[in-house]
């Protein structure tokens, strides 16, 4: 076919595509309906596409129920502390010091991020994953002591979060202790904190996270280090002992 002939018949198309249809059309209503998406909607599903992708299923909860540990009580999650973020955080921390090459004075952890809670029994691949799905890396920030103030402010304002080396009390929703290592924050002294690398955007109200003066990125995975850390512990142990108490 001869290119101009193509190139009319491209148009025509085009410009038919572009004629209005007769009458004018407008929005006249809307109606909005609730739809629960839970075990109800079972009797709708794909069978066939379920089917095809049973092989895959199989292989990825063969992997995700690989035991990596034994969790021996509830590792509950609540205000104002609680056994799984200071688990967590304090998993961190470790995980920190032995990568990082200086002195990390402590660990933060948000709530925000933990997806559920760990029952008694053994602890899996896939229940790490649960609680924690996200690509985050492990990072040391240097925050001076007046910023690790603002940060625990921001605690008592919006909510528990997981800490570690720290220790703080709130009374009548006001900061009335911080201390790091046991001794009083010093608002002009330098001080490191572990955390992700998505919290220092300033995450869940903790603007206080965007203020470091240095930032170092381990490249590993917050994930991943959980993993180890549960391996290498095997039994799991984690209690409230008052590091976070807002009275």
């Amino acid at each position: 076919m001869n290119n101009e002939y193509l190139i009319w018949i491209i148009l025509a198309v085009c410009l038919a595509a572009c004629t209005k249809p007769e009458g004018q059309r407008q929005v006249t209503g809307v109606r909005t309906e609730a739809i629960k998406v839970d075990e109800g909607l079972d009797a709708i599903q794909d069978t066939g596409y379920l089917a095809r992708l049973a092989p895959y299923k199989e292989v990825v909860d063969r992997e995700m129920n690989v035991r990596v540990g034994y969790v021996p009580d509830t590792f509950w999650v609540g205000a104002p502390e609680c056994p799984l973020l200071n688990w967590l955080t304090d998993a961190l921390w470790e995980a920190a010091k032995q990568v990082y090459p200086g002195r990390v004075d402590g660990a933060f952890v948000n709530m925000g991020s933990v997806r559920g809670e760990w029952l008694p029994g053994d602890l899996t691949f896939g229940q790490i994953y649960t609680i924690m799905p996200f690509e985050n890396h492990l990072v040391v920030i240097t925050l001076t002591g007046e910023n690790l103030i603002e940060l625990c402010d921001s605690i008592v304002s919006y909510g528990a979060q997981g800490l570690a080396g720290l220790r703080m009390t709130a009374v009548d929703g006001q900061l009335a202790d911080l201390t790091v290592g046991g001794n009083p924050v010093v608002p002009n002294k330098n001080y490191t904190l572990a955390t992700s690398d998505y919290m220092t955007g300033g995450a869940d109200h903790m603007t206080a996270l965007t203020r470091y003066t240095k930032y170092w990125d381990s490249q590993l995975l917050i994930r991943d280090l959980y993993i180890q850390a549960a391996q290498r512990q095997d039994t799991l142990r984690a209690t409230v002992d008052g590091r976070v108490t807002i009275l």
